[in-house]
């Protein structure tokens, strides 16, 4: 349990994993899935300040609450912010900004926020479309109709923007998915089982990698097994090699800490050691214990490896070098391994449930607004990889004109800062205002001057209860291919 609630401070606010977890977690894990009755009236309450600034609260007909904050020199620009994953059993209130800094700011500056709480936790993108198009109905009917509306969203919420977008169209003039699963649902998850299938291949036989049963008496089980036997694997030469290998399949970069310096290049010791950290404390609560609350919503397991060859994907990793090196190091032949995984009895899906997560959601890359996207190069839940899949997918689509993406450097997922946020959202707005990218605006030195520019309250960073000064951190930087892509434009 302790890792679980490690999880929550690792990661921030704007990816709302709230994971401390107790056996009460088993019951609400398992019926995350269903949907809540509909038995409330929408609901508004409205208060007013002296100034003039108005917050809306309320809940929705499916059990959702939802979250409105109008200033009072509002400029008729709208933000609809989508939240990260929460797990289930955890409090989900609505929410209209990833961090007070940042909607402070955009407050001060006459951006009104609106967000919901969505109708469920966990893998809740099926609830949190509509959830999210009713919110801006309440806006439009409560408020006014804004002269422009932007998604933006972290984590899940990232996903959850670009799907807003993409079935909504004419709601939206513009989408900024920060950190976000852009690969899509079935992309996603065929990953981790890459990754789960290799440690449970090479590491322990024991742990199940889909079809997650959940004891009530004992919810983290199969969680608590995976992490037990890698530790174990990690004390080794060998059983280090052989993790870097399982995390090589899903990409997962060798840099952990935020705020701290990205290992060098040929420092596979320390990369493999940040990896550890990441598959530990972050990664395998999702593929060893969430996986169950969406198998349960898909209604069976949406995940394969069939006809996957783990040698060719090894090869395209962001992490090959490594793993090569630490194999030699470790006295291990690596082709016997990918071998082994090869020759492996494969993982088949419920062609049920993978039409479920097509559903929620996969992309056709069919842009019809401006899209800026931001991730972290560091970032081991949702790898930078994410980005490639998705600026794919809207290449073939014929919409690149439309899409832009920028990186900061720096590890951990959405560890951005209030001004890079900020910034970020400005330059989407001048593409909104003037009808183009400026390449000069996007080019990093410029993005890191205009953050600067913000002033030191928000060029901050939340490291644990502490705001540390931190610079803005824009780069160039070109992700590698995603290795297993799944989109609606594959036949």
């Amino acid at each position: 349990m302790s890792r679980i609630r490690r999880l929550s401070r690792l990661l921030p606010a704007a990816a709302l994993l709230a994971l401390g977890l107790g056996p009460a977690a088993a019951p609400a894990l398992a019926a995350a899935h269903q949907a809540p009755a509909v038995t409330h009236k929408t609901v508004t309450h409205k208060t007013v300040t002296a100034a003039g600034a108005e917050t809306l609260t309320g809940t929705l007909p499916d059990g959702a609450t939802y979250l409105i904050q109008v200033p009072a020199n509002w400029n008729g620009t709208l933000f609809l912010y989508s939240h990260g994953y929460v797990v289930p059993g955890s409090p989900n209130p609505a929410t209209d900004v990833g961090d007070p800094i940042t909607g402070a700011a955009m407050l001060a500056q006459g951006f009104a926020l609106a967000g919901s709480s969505y109708a469920s936790t966990g893998w809740a993108i099926q609830q949190a479309l509509p959830d999210q198009i009713s919110t801006l109905n309440i806006f439009d009917s409560q408020v006014g109709h804004p002269k422009r509306t932007i998604a933006w969203g972290h984590s899940l919420g990232g996903i959850i923007t670009a799907g807003l977008i993409q079935k909504y169209p004419s709601r939206f003039a513009g989408a900024l998915p920060m950190c976000g699963v852009l690969s899509g649902g079935v992309a996603t998850w065929n990953t981790a089982l890459d990754s789960e299938f290799a440690f449970q291949q090479l590491i322990d036989p024991s742990v199940q990698v889909v079809n997650i049963t959940i004891p009530p008496t004992d919810p983290t089980a199969n969680l608590t097994a995976a992490d037990t036997a890698a530790v174990a694997a990690q004390a080794t030469p060998q059983g280090q090699a052989r993790l870097a290998l399982a995390a090589a399949l899903a990409d997962t970069p060798g840099w952990f800490t935020p705020l701290s310096p990205e290992p060098a290049a040929n420092d596979y010791a320390a990369q493999e050691a940040n990896q550890f950290e990441w598959e530990t404390q972050v990664d395998f609560p999702f593929a060893f214990f969430l996986r169950a609350e969406l198998e349960g919503r898909a209604g069976g397991n949406p995940s394969w490896n069939t006809g996957v060859n783990y040698s060719r994907d090894l090869r395209k990793s962001a992490d090959f070098r490594e793993v090569k090196a630490l194999y030699k190091a470790a006295g291990l032949s690596l082709n016997a391994d990918l071998e082994t995984l090869n020759n492996a009895a494969r993982v088949s899906a419920d062609p049920a449930a993978v039409r479920y997560l097509e559903q929620n959601i996969t992309f056709n890359g069919e842009l019809s607004v401006p899209v800026l996207t931001m991730h972290t190069t560091g970032d081991g839940l949702v790898v930078p990889e994410n980005e490639q899949a998705y600026a794919s997918v809207v290449r073939r689509a014929g919409d690149s004109s439309l899409l832009r993406q920028i990186f900061v450097s720096r590890a951990g997922h959405c560890a951005f800062t209030p001004a890079e946020t900020v910034t970020a959202a400005h330059v989407l707005l001048q593409r909104l205002n003037t009808g183009h990218w400026s390449a000069s605006v996007l080019q990093p030195s410029n993005l890191n001057a205009a953050a600067a520019a913000l002033g030191p309250s928000l060029n901050v960073f939340e490291s644990g209860s502490t705001l540390v000064p931190t610079a803005p951190a824009f780069l160039t930087f070109h992700p590698t291919q995603y290795l297993r892509p799944f989109d609606r434009m594959v036949p």
